[in-house]
């Protein structure tokens, strides 16, 4: 006869205490003889270590795979990934939280917070230590349990105390279960923990067959008297660790009747225990024995690993109707109910069946509650999930903990950990998940930067067409023959140019606008001042010949005039052609130049491609011929006033040059604004205009103003010589004028102040300049 046993671990006959849920039969060890000897049983139970007896007396399930990975998917169901363990010192309680840890690294995304243990001899102090413990780490709300009955009560007291009630969220062995007697008077405490136990069937006939177990009828359970004692509380030999003051116990109690009772869960999986080894070994003995009705010599030798093949191999229908197999680990398979304490305002508290777990999870979150009346699934997590535009930085150490740092500047977030920045012409879009391209502006004809110049350029225009109309209208009147007819037209078509310039400069940039700006952003100015040089020097040279000799110097004459003129816009045209040659014109988005530190603020500009420099040089020519042409106005500036315009050149000069020293500081100090496109045109444009302005005005306007309004001034008076002209212009430099007694296009003299002006040495002269073109 054979003894049948399956684990190291004392089985209790009435409770199943130490049985197999779901089964291991990884015990019967290769090279051990088949033959046990049948257990002896006696009065008194032999000599266990505390570790074995301390397991025996809390009923506790050896942990197994299956359900440490049943914990894992229920943590991952939850979105937990931050938790911790606490455990019974002891074989059951540490081994089960070694398996969780060793599935959770595994399965990957749940780190351990803390991995603590309850002692053996535990003190409340202990349990409270704990409680401290886990709140040290509060995001991990989430423990689970793999303690005893008595355990899981210390837990739970010590949360009340530490008033921490529905702050965690408790995930029980089945050493609890669906048990009430771990939550006893703590049900507040244990408001949505989730538990799980292993499939079971209530098993007919055992509970008539427990219940009437006595001390008299007992004659196989070494533990019964022992059991007696802890389930009656009660004193029952004197060797007893009760207490003394203790009471005696009668023999008379019976079990349900005198003391709470229900069918232990696990009945079911000792009974299959012992099926599938007699299964084992009968198939064994039809193999080995085919013709002995008991044990051959065959099996007598055939070893431990021959037995744990027939036990592997076995396939029936166990106690509860359920199948029971083994696969190549050893391992029958795993199926759990799932189960949470819930708090019912209609029912009171109690275990609600949530799900299943049989090789994989099936939960029904919908039917769960929380505590604090959270609706939703609590979090147990070392670090939230960063929003969008944000990526993580990993604790070193802890896969589950990060910060979070939001992607900056032009960056946007590639993955969860990565930030990128976005290509030159791109920027992150308003929740940095990805980039967008930046928005294209130019200058707008509605900006009111366009508008003040526009506004200028047009009365400018409109004041240069009605003094060339007004000029071509009295063509042949002496005002206009004086001013030299030529170089005036010649002029104000520079001062036109310098007008419309304006326009081409805010007009929307493509390859023919930026062709005409690189034509007429210096021609206009050129045009301009290569008249009014030729004129200046035209005059300086009459004066200094003067000085001289009488004969008109050379290159006088209108056709002179205009050929140097010309010669002097010929310049300017050639650089232009060359420019065009080197480098085509063409259109540009510059990126830079309204890059904002905020990338909602980035603009990209709509150009030509001419950089400051190139403007610079554009207009370097007309400001050399500016600057000469200055030099000159100051060296006549002796010259009579009314002579073919001096001193209003030399004015209009003058106001030029402070109109571009104020320009160029801030057309150059402005390089680095954000503003840059819209300063930088608006400055060069209403330059243009001023410059363009105060030649019309000083130059034309007091003509205009003759012609129209005072015409009887407008005749010839008398004609002179050129020898008079230059022999007056000559002694003018030393003599004194009155502007009292100069009429109209004469120049009257004096010798000296202090001469009696009725001497007959004294004699008055007047000039006529009218009709004169020198």
């Amino acid at each position: 006869m054979y003894s049948i046993v399956s684990q190291p671990v004392p089985i209790d006959p009435w409770t199943g205490t130490g049985a197999w849920g779901p089964m291991h039969l990884r015990t019967v060890d290769e090279g051990v003889s088949p033959t046990i000897p049948q257990i002896s049983y006696a009065s008194t139970a032999p000599e266990l270590s505390d570790d074995r007896r301390y397991d025996f007396f809390s009923r506790v399930v050896p942990p197994d795979s299956f359900q440490a990975q049943a914990m894992v998917d229920i943590v991952k169901a939850m979105g937990w990934n931050y938790v911790s363990t606490v455990a019974s010192e002891g074989s059951y309680g540490e081994k089960g939280v070694d398996a969780f840890m060793q599935l959770s690294r595994e399965a990957g995304g749940i780190c351990i917070a803390q991995s603590l243990k309850i002692p053996h001899d535990h003190k409340p102090s202990d349990f409270d230590k704990i409680i401290r413990l886990l709140l040290d780490t509060r995001y991990a709300r989430a423990v689970v349990l793999f303690a005893s009955d008595e355990d899981i009560r210390g837990i739970l007291n010590a949360t009340k105390r530490a008033d921490q009630l529905g702050h965690f969220l408790w995930i029980g062995s089945d050493s609890w279960g669906a048990k009430n007697s771990p939550i006893h008077q703590l049900e507040d405490a244990a408001v949505g923990a989730v538990t799980i136990l292993p499939k079971r069937a209530t098993i007919s006939g055992f509970d008539a067959y427990f219940t009437s177990r006595t001390l008299e009828n007992n004659r196989r359970n070494v533990w019964f008297a022992e059991y007696w004692e802890e389930n009656f509380n009660c004193k029952l030999m004197s060797s007893s660790k009760k207490e003394e003051s203790s009471r005696k116990c009668t023999g008379q109690e019976r079990i349900g009747i005198d003391s709470k009772y229900e069918q232990e869960g696990k009945v079911q999986f000792v009974i299959d225990a012992v099926y599938a080894m007699a299964h084992a070994l009968h198939n064994m003995q039809r193999d080995l024995c085919p013709e002995n009705s008991g044990i051959c010599p065959d099996m007598e030798v055939a070893g431990g690993k021959k037995l744990l093949k027939y036990i592997r191999s076995v396939s029936f229908n166990g106690s509860a109707g359920t199948s029971v197999t083994f696969n190549r680990n050893g391992d029958a398979p795993g199926r759990y109910d799932l189960f949470q304490y819930q708090w019912n305002n209609a029912t009171g508290p109690g275990y609600r069946a949530i799900g299943q777990w049989t090789d994989t999870l099936q939960l029904n979150v919908e039917d769960m509650r929380w505590p604090r009346g959270e609706q939703d699934i609590p979090t147990s997590v070392c670090s939230l999930p960063c929003k969008t535009g944000e990526r993580k930085k990993v604790v070193k150490g802890m896969a589950c903990c990060w910060h979070c740092e939001p992607c900056e500047d032009y960056q946007y977030q590639v993955d969860e950990f990565t930030c990128k920045v976005c290509t030159y012409n791109m920027r992150p879009t308003a929740n940095r998940s990805s980039c967008q391209a930046i928005p294209i502006v130019k200058l707008e004809w509605h900006s009111p930067w366009a508008l003040i110049p526009v506004f200028l350029a047009m009365l400018g225009i409109i004041a240069t067409i009605f003094v060339m109309a007004t000029f071509i209208r009295y063509n042949d009147t002496p005002i206009v023959r004086a001013s030299g007819r030529e170089l005036s037209y010649v002029l104000l078509t520079g001062i036109f140019l310098c007008y419309i310039i304006t326009f081409l400069m805010i007009a929307k940039p493509d390859v023919g606008v930026c062709s005409f700006r690189r034509i007429f952003l210096g021609l206009g100015m050129c045009i301009s001042y290569a008249a009014l040089l030729t004129k200046t020097n035209r005059i300086y040279r009459i004066f200094e010949q003067g000085k001289k000799s009488v004969t008109a110097p050379r290159l006088i004459s209108p056709t002179s005039q205009l050929a140097i003129t010309s010669s002097l816009i010929a310049v300017q045209l050639l650089g232009v052609l060359v420019w065009f040659g080197v480098d085509p014109p063409n259109t540009v988005i510059d990126y830079d130049e309204q890059k904002n530190m905020n990338p909602d603020l980035a603009r990209g500009v709509l150009k030509c491609d001419i950089t400051d420099l190139q403007i610079i040089c554009s207009l370097g020519y007309s400001i050399l011929l500016m600057v000469t042409c200055t030099v000159y106005a100051i060296k006549t500036r002796g010259v009579p006033e009314n002579f073919n315009e001096a001193k209003p050149i030399g004015f209009t000069m003058y106001t030029t040059c402070i109109v571009w020293l104020a320009f160029i500081p801030i057309f150059f100090g402005t390089a680095q604004s954000a503003e840059k496109l819209y300063i930088q045109t608006t400055t060069l444009t209403i330059s243009m205009n001023l410059s363009a302005s105060v030649a019309l005005g000083m130059l034309y306007v007091p003509k205009v103003y003759v012609i129209i309004f005072h015409p009887e001034l407008n005749v010839q008076k008398r004609k002179r010589s050129f020898k008079a002209v230059v022999t007056a212009a000559t002694m003018s430099s030393r003599l004194s004028h009155k502007a009292s007694d100069r009429p109209n296009g004469e120049a009257k003299t004096e010798l000296c102040e202090n001469v009696d002006p009725n001497s007959p040495a004294v004699k008055k002269k007047f000039v006529s300049y009218n009709d004169l073109v020198i």
